[in-house]
């Protein structure tokens, strides 16, 4: 347990980098397809790893029908998070998303798996990080409507499913062999955006460039930060027992841990980058969940 523990920790460490990097250098809203079509190409960079890795080769044709539907689920969840991102304040949506997770992924590991075996303390441990997760993201004062609901709650199901898909992959790959085939087909299925003439007019238009020198390295590290993130958030996917995985997703909580210690260092530190009004009531409201989510996680650990 300790393994998939300490990968998934590290994966919500770069997590909250990539999306502190996000936070300081980008202004606009997302446009979906673009979005899209970029994260799902990306992905083809994972080719280098090949090799490094012995024997490579082509799955089964049981587990191919798995890595096609990982790879359009977790672009479908792409888009429709873009969308919602498009339309709804970004810590509002990813909140919603990260809090909705684990009930999806442990209702999904039912249906998929069976009732599946937890210890009562590591159930106590899921209902901790779910209401420590959900405490530290919380925002007084903001409001939600149908639209709000179904698209954020569709993209957290979605999410939800390609976790599902992905340790039905791993179950029968190593890791990086179903990580690698898996992020060729998001490539695959990514680079049929581009057969709507609308589509490849975005994709392709010439862009505002807000980025200078020093933006430029926030930039790439930010992204970097994100791929290392989802590689290690696979491997802890691979590594852990089908009843926990709502756990390795509730764990999300760290995250928003992580994410608030570096914006209240930047706030304090450097303000000129990063300035955040934080009131008490705020900070009393985010230890607390901070608190709940160390009893969780020590829970885990002992």
């Amino acid at each position: 347990m300790i393994t998939w523990l300490v990968v998934i920790i590290l994966a919500y460490l770069f997590f909250s980098l990539s999306y502190l990097g996000d936070k300081l250098i980008l202004s606009a809203q997302p446009k979906p397809n673009s979005y899209t079509f970029f994260v799902g190409t990306i992905s083809v960079f994972v080719v280098l790893l090949i090799p490094f890795i012995p024997n490579f080769g082509l799955p089964n044709s049981r587990i191919i029908f798995w890595i096609i539907g990982e790879a359009i689920i977790y672009l479908l969840g792409l888009y429709t998070m873009f969308t919602a991102l498009a339309k709804f304040d970004v810590s509002r949506v990813m909140t919603t998303i990260g809090a909705t997770q684990p009930l999806l992924i442990f209702a999904l590991t039912w249906m998929f798996w069976g009732p599946q075996v937890m210890s009562k303390t590591n159930i106590l441990a899921f209902v901790l990080l779910v209401l420590g997760s959900y405490l530290i993201s919380f925002e007084r004062g903001s409001k939600t409507n149908g639209n709000y609901i179904k698209i954020t709650i569709l993209a957290a199901f979605l999410f939800s499913l390609d976790y599902v898909f992905s340790k039905i992959v791993f179950l029968d790959q190593t890791f990086l062999q179903g990580f690698i085939w898996m992020r060729i087909f998001v490539f695959l299925f990514a680079l049929l955006l581009l057969i709507s003439r609308k589509n490849r007019k975005e994709i392709f238009a010439k862009k505002q460039n807000i980025l200078n020198r020093k933006t430029s390295i926030i930039f790439v590290c930010t992204h970097a930060s994100g791929g290392i993130a989802n590689i290690l958030q696979g491997f802890a996917i691979s590594l852990a027992p089908i009843a926990l995985l709502p756990i390795v997703n509730s764990l999300r909580g760290i995250q928003y841990v992580f994410l608030f210690l570096m914006t209240l260092f930047l706030s304090v530190v450097f303000p000129k980058i990063l300035k955040e009004e934080l009131s008490r009531a705020v900070v009393i409201q985010k230890i607390a969940a901070i608190a709940i989510i160390a009893v969780g996680l020590g829970m885990l650990i002992m």
